[in-house]
């Protein structure tokens, strides 16, 4: 009976993920088959779909080599190492490719979804908003079916080979092996979300940038007008960052995030219906059901007309998918965990119940949704944040970026509230593991959290070809509604990504800490302490590197633009077309060019500590990451959607001080130029922080095996570091034994 059970939970899991590709494959069929509208509509979106898919052949052509090296180094330190495995090349390779085709698969449809949204906005909001977000909710099931298809079967594969296999305890050495080779899959994932963020990020805004500075302020012209040569580059970057880089990166903390929990669960000794597997299991099944009740919650996004609220449907169908999966929660651990205490192995002390588990994977969630609601207090148009930056704006350019600043900072402030509450709170309930399975909590309605998030993107393209299409004005405006819905959402999903990747991360040390063996760390000890420092500055020249390489970028595109319009006659009369390829070749060699740099630094700084300092002071580093990781990610992101939302006011029109100013005014100009600045903090060093934080995490997981007792000045020391769990225990027990003989 209990072998059954646990076959029936194992591949339970995988069977939950191909049902979201096939439900993922229905709704892209069903905006494949959508009217694209006339002829010139359909060549602008061939334009940016041809533009897309050459940045990410270029971008795959050098991550391969990264792919092939890593893997190589992998198969090979696999060899070393009682519980570890070659076989953890093979897993690292499927995370890359899954990573890298989540991104594609999102891509993919929001070329397609873009011009599709744009005719239906001829018909009504009503329609825009649904073909929009079908486009976004196929993103969403592809990046989570791919997720628990990929960890559920590996997992099945793992646990089979090292632990079924060799006679294994699911407590024991060989299921640390599989979990150990697991881990490759996690770190394949997140180092092509890493690139795939940084890079696409760097397009994004050095094409966005270099169309706002010359098209808008100093040409004059709108936003998308077909005159300037950067519009396409600019809505490639859409696709290509907001798009493919948010579907590798919420691939990567979606498996992550479940890594952690199943390393953590297996240090918990449960007398459960499913032979002790259960505290594994449980995240796996978790992201499951959460993948199908996000399935659910998108069929609750519609309007009744155009007079109805956009982002109230969001917000409907997000929480009816955060409440289905919550009460589903309560049944599944009610099952599958024992009724008593429950106890992890390192920390005795702590005793939990299965209610405390639930207790965690609520606390998750609803951490998850009041990050999402603090973000969109700060980022909304209509709220006091948006608004001062607005009135901020009548008194020019510096004031403007003052206080988008100011907005940013601020804004970390109930983010970092919320999210030690839930950290206290979620270890109160059930220990480390209560963090872990928090997380797995809070990350469960991913496929939805990313269908709100890539709608944004397609809405925005959506509007773009409208604008360049020459359509008539209320087909801009109904794009527009959902343009702005859009920024907050991408402003709200980030805010999302940052949270889980708080939580993911502190799974992660705590995985790191027991892999590692050590048992504390002490930040008393000075090499401690200077790798705290260390850490800490890592996010800060992670962003330096990121925004630098976005002005250089940037710089490049606005000279290309400025030289086709002095040098190409007839484009401001509509009589010659610009050279649009020129501008996306630009963006396109500059983010594959500048994105090494900053991914770099992020694999490689965990290694140098690690083997030239040791466990302890890599255990101080990753801390000083997380900590100023999580509070660059949330400042950047938030002042970014706010100086972009207060930009997009004045469109409708703004009052300040009495008087009425509309795009063009000089207060207008100033919200532009925040905007600009904004742009790289919102879509490239302030998205990238969550992955950062992971990636250095997952990274010394990986390496914690391998690195020997070291002397703060980096001298190798013996390594008598326990190798597991048990064998502390059983020296514990010796040297009580050895204590109690009487001495002569």
């Amino acid at each position: 009976m209990i072998e059954d059970m646990e076959q029936v939970f194992l591949y339970l899991v995988p069977f939950l993920g191909i049902i979201g590709l096939l439900v993922m494959a229905v709704k892209s069929a069903w905006v494949s088959k959508q009217p694209s509208g006339e002829e010139n509509m359909v060549e602008l979106a061939g334009f940016i779909a041809k533009g897309a898919m050459s940045f990410l052949k270029a971008e795959w052509k050098v991550m391969i080599y990264f792919v092939i090296i890593a893997a190589l180094i992998l198969g090979w330190s696999g060899t070393l190492l009682e519980n570890s495995s070659p076989v953890i090349a093979i897993a690292f390779l499927i995370g890359a490719v899954a990573s890298a085709f989540a991104g594609y698969l999102g891509m993919n449809i929001a070329t397609k979804a873009n011009v599709r949204t744009t005719q239906a906005a001829k018909t009504s909001l009503k329609k825009a908003l649904e073909v929009s977000f079908t486009g976004g909710t196929v993103m969403g099931l592809g990046v989570a079916g791919l997720a628990v298809l990929g960890m559920g079967s590996l997992f099945i594969v793992f646990y089979y080979m090292f632990v079924i296999s060799q006679g294994g305890d699911v407590n024991g050495h060989e299921m640390e092996t599989a979990l150990e080779v697991l881990a490759g899959f996690s770190l394949g994932a997140e180092s092509i979300a890493l690139f795939a963020r940084v890079g696409g990020g760097i397009y994004t805004k050095a094409a966005d940038v270099g169309a706002d500075l010359v098209g808008k302020v100093e040409a004059g012209i709108p936003e998308d007008d077909v005159r300037n040569p950067a519009t396409i580059a600019d809505n490639v970057g859409d696709n290509v960052g907001d798009v493919a880089g948010m579907g590798a990166d919420l691939f990567g903390s979606y498996v992550a995030t479940i890594l952690a929990s199943m390393v953590l669960g297996r240090e918990i000794v449960s007398n459960d219906n499913l032979g002790g597997i259960a505290p594994i299991l449980l995240p796996l099944v978790i992201a499951g059901l959460g993948l199908i009740f996000s399935i659910v919650g998108t069929l609750f996004v519609k309007i009744a007309d155009d007079n109805g609220s956009v982002q109230s449907a969001l917000n409907k169908g997000n929480w009816i998918s955060i409440v289905l999966t919550v009460a589903a929660s309560f049944f599944l651990i009610d099952f599958m965990l024992p009724d008593g205490d429950l106890v992890m192995k390192r920390d005795a002390s702590v005793a939990f119940t299965k209610m405390g588990v639930f207790g965690a994977v609520f606390i998750g969630l609803i951490v998850g949704a009041l990050m999402s609601i603090i973000t969109e207090y700060y980022t909304a148009m209509g709220r006091r944040p948006v608004n001062s930056i607005i009135k901020q704006s009548s008194t020019g350019h510096a004031t403007n970026i003052i206080g988008g600043l100011a907005i940013g900072m601020e804004s970390t402030v109930l983010p970092i509230l919320v999210l030690a509450g839930g950290i206290f709170s979620s270890y109160l309930a059930a220990g480390l593991y209560g963090v872990a399975i928090a997380a797995a909590g809070m990350m469960a309605t991913t496929a939805m959290q990313l269908a709100i998030d890539a709608f944004g993107p397609i809405a925005d393209n959506a509007g773009g070809i409208a604008e360049m299409s020459g359509l008539p004005k209320e087909v801009r405006e109904r794009t527009d509604i959902l343009d702005a819905v859009g920024n907050t959402t991408a402003a709200t999903g980030k805010g999302f990504a940052i949270a889980s990747a708080a939580l993911t991360a502190l799974a992660l040390f705590a995985a790191y800490v027991g892999i590692s063996g050590i048992s504390s760390i002490d930040i008393y000890k000075a090499d401690v302490l200077a790798g705290l420092f260390v850490g800490a500055m890592i996010p800060f020249i992670f962003s330096a590197l990121a925004i630098a390489a976005v002005g250089r970028a940037a710089m490049d595109m606005v000279n290309e633009v400025r030289r086709q319009f002095k040098e190409i006659p007839g484009i401001m009369e509509y009589k010659n077309k610009p050279d649009y390829e020129k501008c996306v070749e630009i963006s396109t060699k500059a983010s594959i060019r500048e994105m090494v740099a900053p991914g770099a630094i992020a694999l490689l700084s965990p290694i140098a500590v690690g083997f030239l300092f040791g466990h302890e002071v890599l255990g101080g580093m990753l801390a000083g990451v997380t900590v100023s990781g999580v509070l660059m990610g949330i400042f950047q992101n938030n002042a970014g959607g706010a100086w972009d939302n207060a930009k997009k006011s004045f469109e409708k029109g703004v009052e300040i001080n009495g008087q009425m100013y509309y795009k063009g005014s000089e207060p207008h100009k100033s919200s532009v130029t925040g905007d600009t600045v904004g742009d790289p903090f919102k879509d490239t060093s302030g998205p990238s922080m969550n992955i950062l934080i992971k990636l250095t995490s997952i990274v010394s997981i990986v390496i914690a095996p391998f690195i020997p007792g070291v002397s703060p000045l980096g001298l190798a020391l013996e390594d008598d570091r326990p190798q597991s769990i048990e064998v502390v225990h059983e020296e514990i027990a010796s040297d009580k034994e050895i204590e109690s003989l009487p001495i002569n």
